[in-house]
């Protein structure tokens, strides 16, 4: 049997390919990067298998993550997303998915691309902790609170230290895989 990490869900097809395919492999698509962020911010206070199992409504929802799209979304486009069943209808992280479209792009203008912004806090490589048990990985750490007070400054919404951490281990900036993973 192949051996992956403890936290993988192996009921779930979504959860396993999730984790054998996407989570932690460097990422630096613009358009994944920020579908990628989006979903860290929905998961806030909910399992990130409830956000995996919406995942394609969201896509739906905001335009296949297409920045100009998202940004140009009105009040009333993102009220009437609440009352879709298939995604989550949290008005606050509907919002804030428009808010971070805009926040997105002005990284991007200001940085050439937010990969450029994103993986310049790692120096371009990506930090493999070596993760013995994932039990172990800690929720935040001393980067992500500095990543998430340098995107919350930028006007990004729903990035505490705990969803930058998630969203840095999912685009593989940090590898948490454990050791002994065949995905690692």
């Amino acid at each position: 049997m192949t051996k992956r990490c403890g936290w993988v869900k192996m009921n779930n097809p979504l959860y396993i390919a999730y984790h054998d395919e996407e989570w932690g492999k460097p990422l630096h698509d613009e358009r994944a990067l920020f579908e990628l962020l989006c979903l860290e911010s929905y998961q806030s206070g909910l399992s990130w298998e409830t956000v995996l199992n919406k995942r394609q409504a969201f896509r739906q929802a905001f335009h296949g993550y297409e920045l100009d799209k998202v940004a140009a979304m009105s009040d009333q486009d993102l009220d009437a997303l609440l009352d879709n069943p298939a995604i989550i209808r949290n008005k606050s992280k509907i919002h804030a998915t428009r808010a971070n479209a805009s926040a997105f792009l002005a990284v991007q203008a200001e940085f050439g691309s937010f990969n450029d912004y994103l993986w310049a806090f790692v120096d371009f490589e990506p930090i493999d902790n070596q993760v013995t048990d994932y039990t172990l990985a800690p929720a935040k750490t001393a980067l992500s609170e500095q990543i998430s007070k340098d995107m919350k400054k930028r006007g990004f919404k729903f990035v505490g230290p705990v969803c930058v951490y998630s969203f840095l281990q999912a685009a593989g900036l940090v590898n948490d895989h454990e050791v002994d993973c065949a995905f690692k």
